[in-house]
């Protein structure tokens, strides 16, 4: 990975006149020493992994190992059907449902793809397979777009983190939820700049969130999260779609999470010692599953 900012992958999309996408896996295919065909094959078996763990997660009989949350997808999935949508739309309610979905999957050691992190996994299969199944995008649309969300992840990972025990959630589902609507406007036609726009819009909307899982486990409030995190990149992709820009410029919002990061003290950092995981229901979900010591 040659670029260091996504200033520079722009940079390079526009002197080469391609799409991230199409740059991102010419790329790849010469790092790894793979034909385009090969590496473009092998992002579509994990798109199609993403589609598996929506089925997997939809099962209302799912329960994740510690028996604390299950079923979400399933619940939210019914809820979209008997009310039309809900508040939200039958759209977003069923990309929810999908977000849920995948989420429960990974607490039921299902096979997720982590985009970037297990955590976060549910964020970007809730935008593309809901794009892929309900509204009839190509598939080779919506794998070349995970392309352009990895190039976002990359320089995410380089210039700031994606581990919520160095960066907190913002970091995880933060990071997730821009490299989606990142993906979503390059689907949608926009210009790698508007991409741009989203992702830092969609970053600066999770800027400083905590990473509180209680009981230590990636469930509460984690799961719920990637359901924020889809509705975030929906509403950052189309505000970037219409024109919106995001006044800091998005490798100034990728070092200013970077920053936040660092600065977040060790107890709402992944260890379960602080936040939502320090409440006493959260420490009593975790004697319910671990018992008292």
């Amino acid at each position: 990975m040659t670029y260091k900012s996504i200033a520079d992958l722009l940079s390079a999309a526009k002197q080469q006149k391609k799409k991230i996408s199409q740059l991102i896996l010419s790329d790849q295919a010469k790092e790894m020493e793979k034909t385009v065909a090969e590496v473009y094959a092998q992002m579509e078996n994990s798109f199609d992994v993403m589609c598996e763990s929506v089925v997997h997660g939809m099962d209302p009989k799912q329960k994740s190992t510690s028996g604390l949350t299950g079923g979400e997808g399933y619940k939210m999935k019914i809820y979209a059907q008997e009310t039309s949508g809900g508040l939200s739309g039958i759209f977003l309610t069923r990309a929810m449902s999908r977000a849920l979905a995948v989420s429960g999957c990974n607490a039921s050691m299902g096979k997720i793809v982590a985009t970037p992190t297990a955590g976060s996994c549910g964020i970007l299969p809730g935008c593309l397979v809901s794009l892929y199944e309900d509204k009839s995008f190509a598939k080779k649309d919506i794998v070349m777009s995970i392309f352009t969300a990895a190039a976002f992840g990359l320089v995410i990972a380089q210039k700031a983190s994606i581990a919520g025990a160095q960066g907190g959630c913002q970091a995880e589902c933060g990071s997730a939820s821009g490299m989606a609507a990142a993906a979503l406007v390059e689907l949608q036609g926009g210009t790698p700049q508007q991409a741009a726009d989203a992702c830092a819009i969609a970053i600066a909307n999770q800027l400083g969130l905590v990473c509180d899982p209680v009981a230590g486990l990636v469930e509460i409030p984690c799961i719920k999260r990637n359901v924020a995190g889809v509705m975030i990149a929906f509403s950052a992709a189309d505000m970037a779609l219409a024109g919106i820009r995001s006044e800091i410029p998005v490798d100034e919002c990728i070092d200013a999470m970077g920053e936040v990061g660092n600065a977040m003290p060790a107890s709402l950092r992944e260890t379960a010692l602080g936040g939502l995981a320090a409440t006493p229901t959260g420490l009593k979900l975790k004697e319910q599953v671990f018992g008292t010591k």
